[in-house]
């Protein structure tokens, strides 16, 4: 075989585009059918879903060897099976529930009283009300009701299944009103928060690492029948490993849109899923169901660097000297690009996203971008350290 052909065979192993997905490859994966004897511990599948009992699930986890059964068989769900499951009444006392709920209506209100609060990712603004860190919020408006709240079992032996131990909770209220229009169909946090382009930099290995690193899931907040519009799946399509990519052509899209399930959801069950999955909240079609859910996205421990490094400090004393540098052309363009990335803060999140919108995208501004803003525009140094204290600021709770 040729040189040239072994290293376009590699090229084209190790980065994914989005011209190379295939439709036919997609479907061969997402029109697996789901069994029942595969999942012993699910009492049905519904629409090619995993549904599970959580008082009968909790029994079997009441040992050590039961508890790690079951958290192998969720793993499994989440990896190579359908990629969501639905747990019934995972909240049987709902008090607990109609109590949260209360706390972030009243955020809401404020946020209309204020005309403050975020948008949505993947719906037009507008349709939906957003509670963006409902987390640190419900905890300071009501610690005692938190406490109740994220107690709950099947939420932790879920978040233990995908991710192990010490993972990292954040949520986020979703509150789709009567004729709020369908998010478009996605992959969440982290590649399918960035473009094509920048998707396409990363190499496929990473594809396959952004789906274990978090884990989505949904709290039911009210009664959700179908015309109110919960949550469309399409089962098993985690694991086409070029999804990320493909989700921006029209055919698969397409293929969502005709192929996708629902499930309606009684208060306080909870839906998680792999963040890999094609899923999209539905149309609320209803003339009074405000469908509320709480959105959590947990992250593994180890979503971390080893060191803490004040990056804001570090990117205020390299920005003259880089000025210098590219003023005597003394480093190239692209020098100075690898320069700054290893100074500044090249990803937006975490951010505060009340204050850090994603306008005009799905990311926030990142503190690599800004340096680089104020290299090309000529900033004076006081200029950039003063934007760079601004995002800063923005960023915090």
């Amino acid at each position: 075989m040729k040189t040239d052909n072994i290293q376009k065979l590699r090229a084209n192993r190790v980065w994914l585009t989005e011209d190379a997905c295939d439709l036919d490859d997609f479907r061969a994966l997402a029109e697996k059918t789901t069994a029942l004897a595969d999942y012993p511990h699910a009492s049905a599948v519904e629409k090619n879903v995993l549904v599970y009992d959580s008082r009968k699930v909790l029994a079997s986890a009441s040992t050590a060897e039961g508890r790690r059964a079951v958290l192998a068989e969720i793993c499994e769900v989440f990896g190579d099976g359908p990629g969501v499951v639905v747990f019934k009444r995972a909240y049987e006392d709902t008090a607990v529930i109609d109590d949260a709920s209360g706390i972030f209506s009243d955020i809401i209100e404020e946020q209309h009283r204020t005309s403050s609060g975020g948008g949505d990712h993947f719906a037009k603004p507008g349709a939906n009300d957003r509670i963006w860190n409902s987390l640190e919020k419900h905890c300071l408006a009501d610690p005692g009701n938190f406490a109740a709240y994220y107690g709950n079992a099947i939420v932790a032996l879920a978040s233990q299944a995908w991710l192990g131990p010490n993972y990292q909770m954040t949520a986020q209220v979703n509150r789709v009103n009567p004729g709020g229009a369908a998010q478009s169909a996605h992959r969440d946090y982290h590649l399918g928060f960035q473009s094509s382009a920048v998707i396409e930099q990363y190499p496929a290995h990473v594809h396959r690492l952004s789906p274990v690193l978090t884990l989505q899931g949904a709290i039911a907040h009210c009664d959700m029948p179908l015309e109110s519009g919960p949550t469309l799946f399409l089962p098993h399509s985690q694991t086409y490993v070029p999804g990320y990519l493909a989700l921006k052509r029209p055919e698969f899209r397409e293929y969502f849109d005709r192929n996708h399930v629902q499930l309606p959801l009684e208060k306080g069950d909870v839906v998680f899923f792999n963040p890999a999955l094609f899923h999209a909240a539905g149309t609320n079609r209803s003339a009074d169901i405000k469908r509320v859910a709480n959105l959590l996205q947990v992250s593994s421990a180890f979503g971390r660097a080893m060191e803490t490094v004040d990056r804001r400090r570090m990117s205020a004393a390299l920005f003259p000297a880089l000025k210098a540098l590219k003023a005597s052309a003394r480093l190239t363009d692209t020098e100075i690009a690898n320069a700054i990335a290893s100074c500044a803060e090249g990803y937006s999140f975490p951010t505060n996203l009340d204050r850090d919108p994603p306008v005009g995208g799905l990311a926030p501004k990142t503190q690599a971008q800004l340096m680089h803003e104020a290299l090309r525009e000529g900033w004076s140094d006081e200029a950039f350290v003063a934007a760079l204290a601004e995002l800063a600021e923005k960023k915090l709770t």
